[in-house]
């Protein structure tokens, strides 16, 4: 018996329709205003950011706070953040700067589906123009209708499970092919049984300036190349830009771009393979000796001491070149990249091959 394929969805084949967050919600307000009054526990608490999917720490249960799971959060005051929306399937404790969105056929799929698509309009708040709940209920998306010209929930939540196994199939590949790279590492002893010794990143790295004045300058492209600014989330990239014309602000990869400026994410450094155009609050340090494994292994070292940067105190390239990096050291006292190497790659063979053991015993 011949079996069909099954019939790959797409968003290009069906109709749409334009609703507004309060006819497809009930809208409820976080309870939360003086977070500093929790103590630490294991209950997230839910602010005003985009990163960690909302959570800023987890502090102990207080039912009269708690905020039922299985919900849309909109995030609807904090600069930087405001106007983003984030499924929670747990139950949390949320600032009041943060409203949440319930209906009855939620899950993590059709939430995951409608929340890509509000995160588009979010450009239009601002200082100025803040997520109140009469401007949230007003907020209107584009959604897929079924014949009754309602949100059909069932074409989303199907659409994102293709979505979800189409990336889950790519990834075990990934991992397979991954494994097969680094199985041949070399043991190495134990950080604490290491000796260390201290480097200036001026003595370690040739450092270069990012080119660019600004994102504003450049045509975006979803399919061009990666533009870094300051900030530490989706390592470092911004948007992504046309290089055409724009060859004279590449930066090659195999580099470690260092944040100088940016509040929230100064003093942080992330390891780039590909090639890329950089904001002038980068400076881009290259060294013979890098790749992924010791640029993982640097940026990991490097993040632990940015603390000592403020707005008040800014990471100037002098600043830079003269920060100390803690590092394992070899017999003639100068840094052992090749322990830096395997220890990440032992790292990282054993959490993909603890990855594969629990999927096939799952399986």
């Amino acid at each position: 018996m011949n079996l069909k394929k099954p019939t790959k969805m797409n968003l290009d084949n069906i109709e749409w329709g334009v609703f507004e967050i309060g006819k497809i919600f009930s809208i409820e307000n976080c309870k939360c205003s003086n977070v500093s009054l929790l103590e630490n526990g294991n209950i997230p608490y839910v602010g005003a950011t985009n990163r960690n999917n909302g959570v800023l720490k987890f502090v102990k249960p207080d039912k009269k706070l708690i905020t039922k799971g299985n919900c849309i959060a909109f995030i609807c005051d904090g600069e930087g953040s405001v106007g983003y929306s984030i499924y929670k399937s747990e139950d949390f404790i949320g600032s009041t700067t943060v409203k949440v969105g319930r209906n009855n056929n939620l899950n993590k799929y059709t939430a995951s589906f409608i929340i890509t698509i509000a995160d588009t309009v979010r450009s239009k708040y601002n200082f100025g123009f803040k997520r109140n709940e009469t401007h949230l209920k007003k907020e209107r998306i584009l959604l897929p209708i079924n014949i009754k010209k309602e949100p059909d929930f069932a074409f989303m939540e199907n659409y994102m499970r293709q979505k979800e196994n189409e990336k889950i199939a790519k990834f075990q590949k990934h991992i397979s092919t991954r494994i097969e790279q680094i199985k041949d590492f070399k043991e190495v002893e134990t950080l604490d049984k290491k000796e260390f010794g201290e480097f200036e990143i001026g003595k370690l790295f040739k450092l270069f300036p990012g080119k660019s004045k600004g994102l504003n300058h450049l045509e975006k492209n979803n399919s061009g190349i990666n533009y870094l600014g300051a900030t530490n989330t989706n390592n470092g990239v911004l948007a992504y830009v046309n290089s055409n014309g724009n060859e004279k602000m590449i930066q090659k990869g195999n580099s470690i771009a260092f944040i100088r400026n940016g509040e929230g994410s100064m003093g942080f450094s992330i390891y780039k393979a590909e090639d890329f155009i950089a904001t002038s609050d980068i400076s881009v340090g290259y060294s013979e000796k890098l790749n992924r494994e010791i640029g993982l292994f640097i940026t990991t070292v490097a993040d632990r001491i940015r603390g000592k940067y403020n707005f008040g105190y800014k990471r100037s390239d002098t600043r830079l070149k003269k920060e100390k990096l803690k590092l394992p050291i070899d017999e003639k006292g100068q840094p052992d990249y090749v322990y830096m190497e395997n220890f990440i790659k032992k790292i990282e063979f054993e959490k993909l091959t603890k990855y594969i053991e629990r999927k096939t015993t799952n399986a």
